[in-house]
C-alpha cells in the first residue's frame, strides 16, 4: 500500500515539502474578525501589518476532528496510507484532534506528535521521506520518527521581544530591558514546549555567531543528512550570515533555508532566526 506524508502547515518546509509530496493541513490565524489559513491565504507579511496597525497579534485556531477526517479520507479513499505529523501537542489542540480523527479510519492513518514546530517539525518530515525512499513501511516509519523526535535541536534567537511579550512569554520590563540593552534570549524546545535558557548580547550578526559556536559545542555528535536555517522574514544579510557561520562550523550535505509561516511569525516576530538539526 502507497503511503502518503501529511504534515500540519506549521512544519515551515516551503517548496522542500512539495518536492518530496508532502501533503499540508493549514492551521487557522485569525486577524479581527476574519479568519485565514495559514500558508495558503495569508502571509507573514500580512502579520506584521496587522501588528503594527493594531498593536495586536494575531490568534490561532487548529483544524477541527471533522477537517481532519476530511483531509486524511483525500487520501485513504485513493487506496494510501497516511503518515500525519503534527504541531507539539503541548502547543496546540491540533494533535489531539488529529489522533481521533485517526480512530475513523481503521489503522490507515498514523499521527505523530512531533514534540516540535517550524523546521524542527518539518525535519522529522523530511527524515520520514527518507525513509520511505528507503522502501521502510508505515510502522517501521513511525517507529524510527518517536525515536528520534527527542533528538531533535528546535532553536531560535528573536531580535525583539515585543511579540514575545504580547503573547505572554516575557514581562513587560524583560522586554524593554532586552530591546534597550540588545539582549537576545535562546528560546528552545524541551520536551515538547518552550522555555528559555541563555540570553545573547549585541547585534544579532554577533549572537547567531555565538549562537551557532554553542550549538556545535552541545551537539558535537549529529545527523550530518541536513540542517535547516529558518527565519520570520530576516533580513538577508544576516541570513546568509548564519548559513555561512554553519557551513564553517558543522559538516551538513545540506543547509537548506525556509522562511517561516503566519503562525510561527504570529508568535516570534521578525527577523527570528534558528538553526535546526537532528542530533545524535
Amino acid at each position: 500500500m502507497a503511503i502518503r506524508l501529511t504534515a500540519d502547515s506549521t512544519c515551515d518546509l516551503g517548496v522542500y515539502g512539495k518536492e518530496r509530496g508532502v501533503e499540508i493541513m493549514p492551521l487557522t490565524v485569525i486577524l479581527g474578525e476574519e479568519s485565514f489559513r495559514d500558508g495558503v491565504d495569508i502571509t507573514p507579511q500580512d502579520i506584521f501589518g496587522y501588528y503594527d496597525k493594531t498593536k495586536q497579534l494575531p490568534k490561532t485556531a487548529a483544524p477541527s476532528i471533522g477537517d481532519y477526517e476530511e483531509f486524511f479520507s483525500r487520501f485513504t479513499e485513493n487506496g494510501e496510507e497516511v503518515i500525519h505529523f503534527n504541531i507539539s501537542a503541548k502547543s496546540s489542540s491540533a494533535h489531539a484532534y488529529a489522533a481521533e480523527a485517526a480512530k475513523s479510519f481503521g489503522g490507515k492513518v498514523r499521527v505523530i506528535d512531533s514534540k516540535a514546530l517550524s523546521s524542527g517539525q518539518g525535519l522529522l518530515v523530511m527524515k520520514a521521506s527518507d525513509l520511505l525512499r528507503e522502501g521502510k513501511g508505515a510502522e517501521e516509519i513511525e517507529e524510527e520518527i518517536n525515536a528520534l523526535r527527542g533528538k531533535v535541536n528546535t532553536s531560535f534567537i528573536p531580535d525583539r521581544l515585543d511579540y514575545l511579550y504580547k503573547g505572554g512569554r516575557c514581562s513587560r520590563m524583560q522586554m524593554y530591558g532586552a530591546n534597550l540593552l540588545k539582549i537576545h534570549p535562546l528560546i528552545e524546545m524541551e520536551d515538547g514546549q518552550l522555555v528559555a535558557d541563555k540570553k545573547y548580547r549585541g547585534s544579532m550578526e554577533k549572537c547567531v555567531q555565538s549562537y551557532v559556536r554553542d550549538l556545535a559545542a552541545k551537539y558535537p555528535a549529529y545527523d550530518d543528512t541536513r540542517c535547516f536555517v529558518t527565519h520570520s522574514t530576516a533580513d538577508p544579510e544576516l541570513v546568509e550570515f548564519a548559513k555561512k557561520q554553519v557551513a564553517e562550523i558543522f559538516s551538513f550535505k545540506e543547509i537548506l533555508e525556509t522562511v517561516a509561516g503566519s503562525v510561527i511569525t504570529g508568535h516570534c516576530g521578525r527577523n527570528t532566526l534558528g538553526v535546526l538539526f537532528i542530533a545524535r
